[in-house]
C-alpha cells in the first residue's frame, strides 16, 4: 500500500521570517492565496512566530486583520499558527487567563491548527496552552523543540511526546529550527514516537535547510513513520529557510510513498514569489548556501537573519562572526536550551551584548530571567557563576516552580491599561496586542489609521502611499528640533502629492542639544522604555539611569560615574542610535 505524505506550506509565515526577517506585507501574499488553497496542502502556516511582532513593529499592519483576511481567502485548507505556549507570541510568560483568552480569540478569528511549543521543552509551560486549544475544539499539535547537546537524547524526546499525548495532542511535531537533525536521528526519533504513542498518532516534522542534510533526514523520517513534512515553495526556500516543496515531492517518486500536491499550482506560486522577493532585497539574509558550521553554533534560520538585521542597526554588522562564536558559549551557560523563540532571541542578544560590552558585563532583563528560572527549567543546570551575576544585576532570586504560578490573573488589568491608549479600538484583540508588545502597541494604535506599509515597494511607490495616507487622514504632526528649540509642524500634501508644511510654531518643550556635565551615551540603538531617574537625582557609578529596548530585549543603561542627573536629552518612547546623548551627569 502506498502511503500518502501530507505537506504543510510555510510561505506565509516561516519562509519569509527565515529569509527576509518577516518583512513581507500581506498585500504581497493575497494574489497567491487561491493557488495555495487549491494546491492540496494539509495546512498553511500563516501566523504566529515573529509575524505578529513584525506586523505592528515594521509594517503598521493589524495582525488580527491579517488572520481574518487569510480566512476570508482560504476556505479549503486549514490555517496553522506557531504558538509559544505560556509565552504566547511575546517574550515573557503570561498569566493563565491571558493564555486562555488568546487561544479563544485566535480560534474565533480563523485559526485551525495550533502548533504549541516551549523554548525549553518544559512540560509545565506547555500544558495550559494545549488545554486551551483542546477546549476551543481546534487541532492541538504538541511540539518538541529539537536540539543537540550532551544532555539531549532520543529517549528524553520520546518521553516528552508521551506527555504531550496525555495533554490531548492531536499530533506531535518535531521542530528542528536550526537544521540539526541528521538522517538516522530523524528515523530513530519518529520511530520511537510512533512506538510510544501509537501508530495512529500523527507525527509532523519541521526542518530548515541550512546545514544541507535535512532533505535526506525527511526521507529517513518518512521511512520511520512520518506523516507530514513542512516545506516552502522553491523560490522562497533553502539557505536559512526550508526544503523546497517541489524537490520534496519529486523525491518521493518510486519510494513507495506519494503526495497529494498539485505541482503546477506550486510552480505558479513559486514564480509569483520569485518576483515578490526581489523587492525585499535589503532584508534578504546573506546566508544563501549551506552552513555546516551550524552544527556547532546551532543558530536557527530566523535567528540568523534577524541577528544580521539587528547588528546592522547597531552599526556592528562586521562582528557577526564573533557573535556566532559566542552563541554556543552562552547557550552552554544557560543549560543548553533549544535555540527557538524566545530563547534564541534571548541567547542571541546576550551573545551580541557580550561581544560589544564584554562577557556578562551587562545582561538583558530577559537573560537574567532565563538564568533565574523565570522561563522554566532547561534539561540541565545553569552555570552557577552566571546565575550569581544575574541575581546581582537583577536583584531577583532564582525560582524552581512553574513560572506562571507566580503570576496573578492579569487580563482585566491589561484591558484597563489598554483603554487609556490613543487608538485603542476596545476589542479583546487590541488588549492582547498590547499585552504581547506593550512598548510597540501604543505607537501602532496611533498609526494604524494610516494603513499598512509595504517595505518591498520602491521609493516612488512609498512616496505615493505616504501622500495618499496624508490625503485621507488629514495633516500629520511632527516635532522637530532646530538649535535646541522644538517646533510643532503640521504637514499636508502639496502639488503632485509632495508634502508641504501647513503650520509651524514653537513648542513649549525645549529639546536640549548640549548640557553641562559628562554625557551618558547610548551604547546600543533602540527605544527608550522608561527613565529610572529624574533630573536632579543623585546617581552612583554603575547605577541604572534608564531602560532601553534594544533588539527586542530590555537592557539597563547605567551611569559611568557618580554624580547628579543634570538633564535628560531623551524622553520615553524616543528612538536612539549608537552614540546618541541620553543624559548629562554632573
Amino acid at each position: 500500500m502506498v502511503k500518502k505524505i501530507e505537506v504543510t506550506d510555510l510561505i506565509l509565515r516561516d519562509a519569509h521570517q527565515s529569509l527576509m526577517a518577516t518583512r513581507m506585507a500581506l498585500e504581497d501574499m493575497i494574489p497567491a492565496l487561491e493557488d495555495l488553497d487549491n494546491a492540496g496542502y494539509w495546512s498553511l502556516e500563516c501566523w504566529g512566530g515573529a509575524t505578529f511582532d513584525a506586523c505592528i513593529r515594521f509594517l503598521n499592519e493589524d495582525p488580527w486583520e491579517r488572520l481574518r483576511t487569510f480566512k476570508k481567502h482560504i476556505s479549503k485548507t486549514p490555517l496553522q499558527m506557531l504558538l509559544r505556549a505560556q509565552n504566547l507570541l511575546g517574550y515573557r510568560h503570561y498569566a493563565d487567563d491571558v493564555v486562555d483568552r488568546f487561544v479563544d480569540k485566535a480560534a474565533e478569528n480563523g485559526m485551525d491548527v495550533f502548533r504549541v511549543f516551549d523554548a525549553l521543552n518544559d512540560p509545565r509551560n506547555l500544558e495550559r496552552a494545549m488545554t486551551a486549544v483542546v477546549k476551543a475544539g481546534k487541532h492541538a499539535q504538541g511540539t518538541i523543540s529539537y536540539t543537540v547537546s550532551p544532555v539531549h537524547t532520543v529517549e528524553a524526546y520520546v518521553d516528552l511526546a508521551k506527555q504531550l499525548k496525555n495533554m490531548g495532542a492531536n499530533s506531535i511535531c518535531i521542530k528542528d529550527m536550526a537544521a540539526l537533525i541528521k538522517p538516522q536521528a530523524a528515523y530513530d526519533l519518529v520511530k520511537g514516537i510512533k512506538e510510544a504513542c501509537g501508530e495512529d498518532m500523527r507525527v509532523h516534522m519541521h526542518v530548515h535547510a541550512t546545514t544541507g542534510v535535512t532533505l535526506v533526514s525527511l526521507m529517513k523520517a518518512i521511512e520511520g513513520g512520518l506523516d507530514n513534512a513542512d516545506t516552502a515553495v522553491s523560490s522562497m526556500s533553502l539557505g536559512t529557510g526550508h526544503n523546497p516543496t517541489e524537490s520534496f515531492c519529486e523525491m518521493l517518486e518510486g519510494t513507495g510513498f506519494t503526495h497529494g500536491i498539485d505541482l503546477d499550482r506550486v510552480e505558479k506560486v513559486s514564480d509569483y514569489f520569485a518576483g515578490v522577493k526581489k523587492r525585499y532585497a535589503e532584508f534578504l539574509t546573506a546566508f544563501t548556501g549551506v552552513k555546516t558550521s551550524i552544527f556547532r553554533s546551532q543558530i536557527p534560520g530566523g535567528m540568523l537573519s534577524n541577528m544580521e538585521s539587528q547588528l546592522k542597526e547597531q552599526g556592528a554588522a562586521d562582528r557577526i562572526n564573533e557573535v556566532l562564536e559566542e552563541v554556543p558559549k552562552v547557550r552552554k551557560d544557560a543549560g543548553y536550551p533549544p535555540l527557538v523563540t524566545p530563547s534564541s532571541q534571548i541567547v542571541g542578544t546576550q551573545a551580541v551584548f557580550n561581544v560589544m560590552m564584554g562577557r556578562y558585563k551587562r545582561m538583558t532583563g530577559e537573560f537574567q530571567d532565563l538564568m533565574l528560572g523565570y522561563y522554566g527549567k532547561t534539561t540541565t543546570d545553569y552555570n552557577p557563576d552566571i546565575v550569581k551575576i544575574a541575581a546581582e544585576q537583577s536583584g531577583k532570586e532564582a525560582i524552581t516552580c512553574r513560572p506562571a504560578d507566580k503570576l496573578e490573573s492579569e487580563f482585566e488589568t491589561l484591558k484597563e491599561e489598554a483603554s487609556k491608549l490613543e487608538g485603542f479600538n476596545g476589542s479583546d484583540e487590541d488588549v492582547l496586542t498590547m499585552a504581547l508588545f506593550p512598548q510597540v502597541a501604543p505607537k501602532f494604535f496611533k498609526s494604524r489609521p494610516q494603513g499598512a506599509k509595504n517595505l518591498g515597494k520602491d521609493p516612488e511607490q512609498q512616496k505615493a502611499a505616504a501622500a495618499a495616507s496624508v490625503a485621507t487622514t488629514g495633516p500629520r504632526n511632527y516635532t522637530i528640533s532646530v538649535n535646541g528649540q522644538s517646533y510643532d509642524v503640521a504637514v499636508l500634501p502639496g502639488k503632485g502629492g509632495s508634502p508641504r508644511i501647513s503650520s509651524a510654531r514653537p513648542s513649549t518643550e525645549v529639546v536640549p542639544s548640549t548640557g553641562p556635565g559628562e554625557p551618558l551615551n547610548a551604547s546600543l540603538a533602540g527605544t527608550i522604555l522608561r527613565l529610572e531617574k529624574q533630573e536632579g537625582d543623585s546617581v552612583k557609578a554603575d547605577e541604572c539611569v534608564l531602560v532601553l529596548e534594544a533588539m527586542k530585549m530590555e537592557t539597563e543603561v547605567v551611569a559611568g560615574t557618580a554624580g547628579k542627573i543634570v538633564s535628560f536629552a531623551v524622553r520615553e518612547g524616543d528612538s536612539v542610535q549608537v552614540g546618541d546623548v541620553l543624559a548629562y551627569i554632573g
